[in-house]
């Protein structure tokens, strides 16, 4: 009798486990997405990108706008996606699409204040945000105690991924 419980609970843990989906895959036939067609610069300089929605080509001076929050604590001492140790305290942001070491002039618009950053991670993570940034730099933006804000963001030079 226990031989014969075991083996239905062990048959019932195996079409359990053989259901679920393997993270990595998310596609089960290979299929593109779709592509999608380029808008001109001056569109994307005032739209607000989302994850699937980048644009085809960054160029310097091209001016980005839309939200930014920052991260901090949690993060410290963490590796950021380029592989450096993350500093709160640092001059760094982090964006979904831009090539690491891509500088950035940051302004937020609330107290007009502005500081230069460089991009050494991936995120936001949330589709209504373009920049995630060091603690220390929402704090010389004065942003700090809103924890978010809209920003312009001008490209200064761009960094080689």
């Amino acid at each position: 009798m226990r031989a014969i419980l075991f083996s239905g609970l062990m048959i019932i843990l195996l079409m359990w486990t053989g259901c679920t989906v393997s993270p990595r895959y998310h596609r089960s036939r290979g299929e593109a997405r779709p592509a999608r067609p380029a808008r001109p610069a001056t569109e994307q300089a005032e739209s607000r990108p989302s994850h699937s929605d980048m644009p085809v080509d960054y160029h310097v001076g091209q001016v980005l706008r839309g939200t930014a929050s920052y991260y901090g604590p949690n993060f410290h001492g963490r590796l950021t996606a380029n592989g450096e140790t993350f500093d709160r305290n640092a001059m760094t942001c982090a964006h979904l699409h831009l090539p690491f070491g891509t500088r950035l002039e940051i302004t937020y618009l609330k107290t007009g204040r502005t500081v230069i950053l460089r991009v050494n991670d991936r995120g936001p993570y949330s589709n209504n945000r373009i920049l995630d940034l060091s603690e220390g730099a929402a704090r010389r933006l004065g942003m700090h105690e809103d924890g978010i804000g809209e920003v312009t963001a001008r490209i200064l030079s761009l960094g080689e991924e």
